[in-house]
């Protein structure tokens, strides 16, 4: 992770409160229907990745590395819009998705372990 080291606006950068391993948490969202598909990790290399590619670019706590949404699964992320929070510790990006966001194969992450219908 390359933490502040990258090409992020230093506006936006200064924005950001991230967590102890230098990371924010990024929602994403089906643009055109609201429903939340996923969260994942962002450092400020996969957000302005994100930002300037117009594919989703997240760190991966367990791999150690950035993974770009769909570049194995081909269940493609393409970034509609990138909004910051206003306490700046969460992200959320309106996505068009292709197919299942979640790595189960379903559509959300958010569907299979209801707590309160």
């Amino acid at each position: 992770m390359t933490g502040n080291s990258s090409a992020l606006d230093p506006a936006v950068a200064a924005r950001l409160k991230r967590n102890a391993d230098g990371l924010v948490p990024a929602v994403a969202q089906q643009y055109d229907t609201g429903e939340v598909l996923m969260l994942g990790w962002m450092d400020d290399e996969a957000l302005h990745r994100t930002l300037t590619t117009g594919r989703c670019t997240y760190w991966s706590r367990s791999r150690q590395e950035y993974w770009v949404k769909g570049d194995t699964s081909g269940h493609v992320q393409h970034v509609k819009s990138v909004a910051l929070d206003c306490d700046g510790d969460t992200i959320l990006v309106k996505v068009d998705q292709e197919g299942p966001a979640c790595h189960t194969g379903t559509r959300t992450c958010f569907d299979g372990d209801v707590l309160l219908p």
